[in-house]
This record gives structure tokens, C-alpha cells and sequence, in this order.
């Protein structure tokens, strides 16, 4: 994953490179004015100003490759490469921390050094105080912007050097007051200076490296787990089972695993994981999300989960009833099997499906299944007018008899391979509970296998007066 925005990559180019242009500036002067005072803390800070120039020019590089898009060998993007500039930059202020210490132990115990202050020796101190300050704002405010670890760690620069340039002030001051005071003890103030430099600069490689190793390690902090966490606990999860985060320089990549419940439907997990997409992508802006759903079994009624074991074996259940008995509770339902199957496939795929929905149904001892084929099963058909009749008369007689005020219609009675099929619609009181609804449904078809011994298939539509399905 590289980045989208030319615009965002040419800012972050030309910040990087004027902080190039300022630290050759820096550099040159520094030297130049501490080899003529023989300031052991001007050098210092010229040292320090060189590996700036060094770490600035490393900055440009990186920032400009780790704009590239993602490629086959890096599907990830090249972010990381941002990550290794600031640790390479922490490694070259080590390297210059350990030549001030050295030569500002000589010159304090082992060396006299004469310093030499004059205007010039202010002049350029000042001067990078001003130079630093301007570039670690421009710097900090494009990190900012486009969450940039390498730009991040050239404005650390810049802004340290503004303290240790202050040190390194407040040293040459100590010199010159030696001189007009005849103080001789203020005359090492030009080695203190530099050691405290050192000390500020080995504070500041502590952060940068600590925050550089932890990226490219993929140390994800516990606040933005928790921010990830809060913000995947969309409407529809009932669980978030995983969270894992890894930054790549500015790009931050988010998996998240989170539970839905059972029959929440394809359609139903699709737009919670969009939901939960969006949320983190708010929490945690530019993101690259995934996530993945998976199945709450346990907050299902048993229904839904006999319903859904089934579906996730290519069958269907329906009839279920739950009977509980002296010897453990036992579920019984029908399960839809292809019309195509023999025997033995049938119940062999029924055994799996029963070993799995009894697993997911704690204090079930036994499930008994009862098979029947489903499936779209076309065949010729023709009306039977004389069955139809006798159909007819049976009607009549059963609503004589039934106390229950119902209204049937839409009758079809149709032959096909030797057997009769009847369907109808049955029109109810509107507010009849579907309990009563069914129990009439069948005792009518009851009644009416009766009256006509050869029906086969019956199929009884319970529905509310005027309604037209």
C-alpha cells in the first residue's frame, strides 16, 4: 500500500529536501567557525549538523520511495522503508554522541584546548537556533499531516538542535566570562556544554529508536487495540474475537475477527462487516481494513441452529421438536435430502449432521431425523374435475361440522403418476394465533384425506381475509 496523493508525496518531498538545503548551510558554517575558535562545542554541533545533513538526505530518499505503490515482492507497500530511515538516523547521532564524549573528556581531564570567542562564534550559534527552529516546524507540521515516522524524526532533529545549540550558547558565554572575569574554571564551560549536547541527543536517539523497532516489529500499542476493539462493536456483532494491527511507515494495516450471530444470513454478515470496516477506518484514519466473520453458535435457539448446521451440509430442517424425557432430552425434525440420493448417501450425510447439531446443543442426548427429498421436481399435470368435486363435497361437510368460521377458496385439484394433488387458500379471522391457524389447517386436511383416500400432495394457505397472495 503506497500512497494515493501525488500532491501529499511532492509536499513531503520539498519539506524533505529544504531540510537537506538547511543542514548544508548548518554544516558548512559550523565547521567553519569552529575549526577558526577551536570550539570543541561548535564542532560538536557541526558534527551533529553533519549527520543531520546525512540523516536529511536519507529522509529524501525515503520519503520518496516509500510513496510507491505496493508491488508483487512488497504487497505491503514500502511504508517500512520510512521506519529504517529513522532508525538509521538514531544509529548516526549515536556515532556522533560517542566522538563529543570522547573529545570533551580530553579536553576536560586530559588536554588543554584553547577556545577562542568572538562575534562569529555567536553569530553562527544563533544563527542554527533560528535555521532549526523555522525546519522543525515545517517538518513536525508535514508529519503530521501525513503521518510520516521519517519526516517525524527529522524535525526531532532539527528540534534538538535547537537545545543543544542553546548549551553550546550558554558554554561560549562561560569562556568569555572566564576571560573578562579571570575565572579560569569557566574556561572548560566549552566541554560541559558539548557533554550536555550528548546527553541531549542520546535522550532523543532512546525515543526515536524505541518508536522505530517497535514499527517495524509490528508492535501495535494496547490504546490502539482498545480504539479498534471499541470501534469494531458495531450493531450485529456479538463478539470481537481478534484484533491485530501493524504500522508501514504513515499506513496503518487493521485485522479484525468478529463474531455474528448464526443466522445472521450471507447478506446480513456482509453489511455488518462493511459497518465495522467503517467504524475502525473513522477510529483510525487512513486504515487498511479487513475483516473477517465468523458464526456465533451459541446465541441461537435450536431451531436456527439445526436450521443453519443443516444449510452448512447442503440440507434442510424443519418440523423441529424438542422432547424432554426421563432418559435426556431428544430433538426430532425433518431433514430435506436431494431426491437424488440413494439411501445410504442420505443417511449417511443425515448421521453427520445429527453428530454436529447434538455437539452444538448441550444436555441433547439424541437426535432423530426423518428424511424426505426436496428439490424442483417437474412433471406433467391435468385437472381432475370429478376429483375436484368430490374434494368439493368433502368441504362442504367439514365446514358443517367446524365451529371455527373460515372461507376456502382458490381450489386446484390436479393428477399427475396415478395420484391427485390439491392446494387451496383458507381465509381466517385476522387476529386467529397461528397456533389455532395450523391446528385447522390439519384437521381440514385430515378430514379430506378421509373423504378422498387417493390425495397425495396437500397444501393448506392459512391468510387473513382480503388478502391477495
Amino acid at each position: 500500500m503506497g500512497s494515493t496523493d501525488p500532491a501529499a508525496d511532492r509536499e513531503k518531498k520539498a519539506v524533505a529536501l529544504s531540510s537537506v538545503i538547511a543542514a548544508v548551510a548548518l554544516t558548512g558554517a559550523k565547521i567553519g567557525v569552529g575549526s577558526w575558535t577551536n570550539s570543541i562545542g561548535i564542532l560538536s554541533e557541526a558534527a551533529h549538523s553533519g549527520l543531520d545533513l546525512v540523516a536529511a538526505a536519507v529522509t529524501l530518499w525515503a520519503v520518496s520511495v516509500a510513496g510507491k505503490p505496493a508491488d508483487d515482492r512488497h504487497t505491503y507497500g514500502h511504508g517500512k522503508i520510512e521506519n529504517l530511515s529513522a532508525l538509521f538516523e538514531t544509529v548516526l547521532l549515536l556515532v556522533t554522541c560517542v566522538w563529543i564524549v570522547w573529545e570533551s573528556v580530553a579536553r576536560l581531564f586530559f588536554k588543554e584546548a584553547h577556545v577562542t570567542v568572538n562575534f562569529w562564534s555567536f553569530a553562527v550559534v544563533a544563527f542554527s537556533i533560528v535555521v532549526d527552529y523555522s525546519r522543525s516546524r515545517a517538518l513536525m507540521a508535514a508529519a503530521r499531516k501525513h503521518r510520516s515516522q521519517a519526516l517525524e524524526a527529522d524535525s526531532v532533529h532539527f528540534s534538538t538542535d535547537i537545545w543543544s545549540s542553546s548549551v553550546v550558547l550558554v558554554g561560549l558565554f562561560g569562556v568569555l566570562a572566564s576571560e573578562r572575569l579571570a575565572l579560569p574554571w569557566l574556561a572548560k564551560a566549552d566541554a560541559v556544554a558539548a557533554l550536555g549536547v550528548a546527553i541531549i541527543v542520546v535522550g532523543v536517539c532512546w525515543k526515536l529508536a524505541t518508536k522505530s523497532i517497535e514499527d517495524l516489529l509490528d508492535t501495535a500499542s494496547g490504546d490502539l487495540k482498545d480504539k479498534i476493539e471499541a470501534a469494531s462493536r458495531v450493531p450485529g456483532v456479538t463478539e470481537v474475537r481478534q484484533v491485530r494491527a501493524r504500522k508501514s511507515g504513515p499506513a496503518v494495516f487493521v485485522d479484525v475477527i468478529v463474531g455474528v450471530a448464526h443466522d445472521a444470513g450471507v447478506e446480513r454478515a456482509h453489511d455488518i462487516s462493511d459497518e465495522v470496516e467503517k467504524s475502525v477506518r473513522a477510529a483510525v484514519p487512513g486504515a487498511d481494513v479487513v475483516v473477517h466473520v465468523e458464526p456465533c453458535a451459541e446465541k441461537s435457539d435450536p431451531l436456527t441452529l439445526a436450521r443453519v448446521v443443516a444449510a452448512r451440509h447442503g440440507l434442510g430442517a424443519h418440523s423441529l421438536r424438542i422432547c424432554d424425557e426421563k432418559d435426556g432430552r431428544t430433538v426430532e425434525l425433518h431433514l430435506e435430502v436431494s431426491g437424488a440420493m440413494s439411501l445410504t448417501e442420505a443417511h449417511d450425510l443425515a448421521s453427520r449432521f445429527e453428530a454436529e447439531l447434538r455437539a452444538g446443543l448441550p444436555g441433547v442426548s439424541s437426535v432423530v431425523t426423518h428424511l424426505e427429498p426436496c428439490g424442483i421436481c417437474p412433471c406433467p399435470v391435468a385437472n381432475d374435475p370429478g376429483s375436484e368435486r368430490r374434494v368439493l363435497a368433502a368441504l362442504l361437510a367439514f365446514q358443517g361440522v367446524e365451529k371455527t368460521t373460515f372461507n376456502a377458496h382458490d381450489l386446484a385439484v390436479r393428477s399427475f403418476n396415478g395420484q391427485i394433488s390439491l392446494t387451496l387458500h383458507c381465509s381466517l379471522d385476522a387476529d386467529t394465533n397461528i397456533g389455532d391457524a395450523h391446528d385447522l389447517t390439519v384437521r381440514l386436511e385430515k378430514h379430506l384425506r378421509a373423504a378422498v383416500p387417493e390425495l397425495g400432495s396437500v397444501v393448506i394457505h392459512a391468510e387473513p381475509p382480503g388478502s391477495k397472495d
